[in-house]
C-alpha cells in the first residue's frame, strides 16, 4: 500500500510539473497556444465529419431514410477548416463574447449591491468591491487579445503551484500514516 501512494505521489508531482510548464507557455505564448488550440480543435471536427462520410457509404445510406450522415459529416469538416484558418477571429469572437457577460454580470451585481444598501445590508460595499473587479475584469478580457490564454495559463501555474505543495506535504507525511 505504501509503494502504490508513493508512486501516486510522484505521479502527482509528475503531473503537477506537467501543468506548470503548459501554464507558463500559455502566459509567454498565448497566440501560439490558440493557433495550437484551434488546429487540434479543427482536425478533431474534420476526423468526426470523415467519420460520419464513412459511415454513411459503409451503410449505403440505408440506416434510416432520415440519416443526415453526410451532411453532418461535410458540415463537421467546414466547421474544422474555418476553426483551423480563421483562429484568431473565433479566439476574439469568443473572447468578446466572455467578456461583455463578465461585464454584465459585475452590472448587475453592482446594482445588487444599492439594493443591498437600501435594505441595511452590511455586506454591500464587499457586493460593490466585487462588482466593479468584475467590469474591469470583463473590460480586460474584452480588449486584451491573449486575455482568456493568459488567464487560464495563471489559474493553471496556480493549481500546479497548490498541488504540487499538497503533493509534498503528502509525500514528508506518509510515513506517520504507516
Amino acid at each position: 500500500m505504501e509503494k502504490f501512494l508513493k508512486k501516486a505521489g510522484w505521479t502527482s508531482i509528475i503531473t503537477s510539473l506537467i501543468l506548470a510548464i503548459i501554464g507558463f507557455v500559455m502566459i509567454y505564448n498565448p497566440d501560439t497556444t490558440m493557433q495550437f488550440i484551434s488546429t487540434v480543435l479543427g482536425i478533431f471536427f474534420i476526423v468526426v465529419g470523415g467519420i460520419k462520410i464513412l459511415n454513411y457509404f459503409i451503410s449505403k445510406g440505408n440506416s434510416t431514410f432520415f440519416s443526415n450522415d453526410i451532411a453532418w459529416g461535410l458540415i463537421a469538416i467546414i466547421i474544422g477548416l474555418v476553426t483551423m484558418v480563421y483562429s484568431s477571429t473565433i479566439e476574439s469572437i469568443f473572447r468578446i463574447m466572455i467578456g461583455i457577460w463578465i461585464i454584465y454580470s459585475g452590472f448587475t451585481r453592482f446594482s445588487s449591491s444599492f439594493r443591498l444598501k437600501n435594505v441595511n445590508q452590511k455586506v454591500w460595499m464587499l457586493v460593490l468591491i466585487l462588482a466593479i473587479l468584475m467590469i474591469i475584469g470583463g473590460l480586460y478580457v474584452t480588449f486584451y487579445p491573449g486575455a482568456l490564454i493568459v488567464t487560464l495559463g495563471v489559474i493553471i501555474v496556480i493549481y500546479s503551484i497548490m498541488d504540487l505543495i499538497e503533493a509534498f506535504i503528502f509525500m514528508k507525511n506518509m510515513k506517520d500514516i504507516f
